[in-house]
């Protein structure tokens, strides 16, 4: 088990030094790639969980699909917070090492740089505030998301399943595309939450609000509850 957890530590601070590294690249002044845009973010994350998916092999890194393996009863109920905390502290350990990556860009980014955005390079925020919408939206999104994998795993088996990891990773890329606008698409509490901690913690200047409201309410408990109906449903209708 402890295997398992380290597992899951990793898996989930390789997705986030991808994801957050992205975004430090596409906002902050004087990197390489600064303004290349949304498809260059969500390409990126999408290959970052892959690649993930790959490396650290049976893991969820995201606590929305450690629900929904409990709801159906391949992980023990008893290991729910257990997972979720360790996957929780990768996210914050992989955006801690992304800001000392960048320590220079933040840096040089103060006052020039609207201090939300930097804050959104961490976490996600919605395009336009509607809490219950954006509660239904990142709801919604999750639904597809674990539904999807399920899906996928339950087709990718035997040597199939070595192609799971790059279907996961276009199917994050579709969501990101195609429901993405809206919050986001967090999916995922240690996505989210971990990274959102760090921005608070990180000796960053000039800081903007972390809006724990919206940030527990939406990337935080929505998810749990699309990853529990995707795992209702996907068992009532496909038997999973």
């Amino acid at each position: 088990m402890e295997h398992q957890l380290l597992a899951e530590f990793m898996g989930t601070a390789l997705m986030i030094i991808f994801g957050i590294g992205v975004h430090c690249d596409d906002t902050l002044v004087d990197t390489k790639y600064n303004g290349t845009g949304h498809i260059f973010a969500i390409t990126t994350w999408s290959f970052g969980i892959t690649v993930s998916l790959y490396l650290f092999g049976d893991v969820c890194i995201n606590p929305a699909m450690v629900v929904a393996q409990a709801v159906l009863g391949n992980i023990p109920w008893g290991m729910v917070i257990p997972i979720s905390l360790v996957e929780l502290a990768g996210g914050f350990f992989g955006a801690a090492i992304m800001w000392f990556c960048y320590a220079d860009h933040f840096k040089a980014s103060v006052g020039k740089i609207d201090p939300v955005r930097i804050r959104n390079i961490f976490s996600t925020t919605p395009g336009i505030r509607n809490l219950p919408r954006n509660f239904f939206c990142e709801f919604f999104a999750t639904f597809v998301f674990i539904s999807g994998i399920l899906g996928i795993l339950k087709a990718c088996t035997g040597p199939e399943a070595m192609l799971a990891p790059i279907a996961i990773g276009l199917l994050v890329w579709a969501i990101g595309m195609g429901m993405g606008g809206t919050t986001g698409f967090a999916m995922n509490l240690a996505r989210d939450m971990g990274p959102r901690i760090a921005h608070a913690v990180l000796p960053i200047e000039n800081k903007a609000d972390n809006d724990w409201q919206y940030g527990i309410l939406v990337p935080g408990i929505a998810p749990f509850f699309g990853a529990a109906a995707a795992a209702i449903f996907m068992r009532a209708f496909f038997n999973i």
